[in-house]
């Protein structure tokens, strides 16, 4: 029989520096099995790409002319929920990187992230998963031993601290973008019960996905800070 080659993750850059986007272009030039499907300048251009290329990740800039980053996040994951985003940012800022994963983002980096951090990021998003950069998560939990989050007065932590403690180290097992496999064996638990788990807390939370229970859980003070 023979062996049938992975295709490759196809991505796509929206950013409307042109310097910004040749660095970018030159690091996935250097990943294997990835390929650049395209570039676009704006978020109305991103989005038309991605309806026509429908590629497997988008590499999206939060700051552009016309349709901003945010923006264009929604409706492409309202439209193509299959393509992973993540955000390549200059802005860091706690409250955006939660705006960006209630959007619908996987991921989360600085555009002074290395190229091996890039390219993991990519293959990560590209597998459905979520990735923010560890001292970037490590800061915003760092506010709910405080019963704080960026955006949030304290007492809302009172009013919406619904989910148990497995519940809560699960998901912070999540926002440090361990795969449910990994978790199952931090906790000696099944995979089964690490999405039986979550199905719970998106169900509390009021979302239907990772990136968005841990943006809501910031958002909330409900994430456990990490060590």
């Amino acid at each position: 029989m023979e062996q049938t080659e992975e295709k490759p993750i196809r991505v796509v850059i929206a950013d409307d520096h042109p310097v910004v986007r040749m660095g970018v272009r030159l690091m996935l030039e250097m990943g294997e099995g990835i390929e650049l499907a395209g570039e676009a300048i704006d978020g109305a251009a991103a989005i038309e790409l991605v309806e026509a290329l429908q590629p497997d990740v988008i590499l999206m800039d939060l700051r552009m002319p016309g349709i901003d980053g945010l923006e264009a996040i929604k409706r492409i994951r309202s439209a193509w929920p299959q393509v992973g985003v993540l955000i390549l940012t200059t802005y860091n800022e706690d409250d955006l990187m939660i705006r960006g994963l209630r959007a619908g983002a996987q991921g989360y980096l600085l555009k002074d992230a290395d190229m091996h951090m890039v390219l993991h990021a990519v293959r990560v998003v590209a597998r459905g998963e979520m990735l923010v950069q560890p001292e970037i998560m490590a800061r915003i939990l760092s506010h709910a031993e405080r019963g704080l989050s960026p955006s949030s007065p304290p007492l809302r932590r009172q009013r919406h601290s619904t989910l148990t403690a497995r519940e809560r180290e699960v998901l912070a097992a999540v926002a440090r973008g361990e795969r449910s496999k990994e978790i199952a064996a931090r906790f000696g638990i099944t995979e089964r019960t690490v999405g039986a788990c979550l199905t719970s807390v998106y169900s509390k939370l009021g979302v239907d996905s990772r990136a968005a229970a841990v943006a809501v859980a910031l958002e909330r003070g409900l994430l456990p800070r990490q060590e």
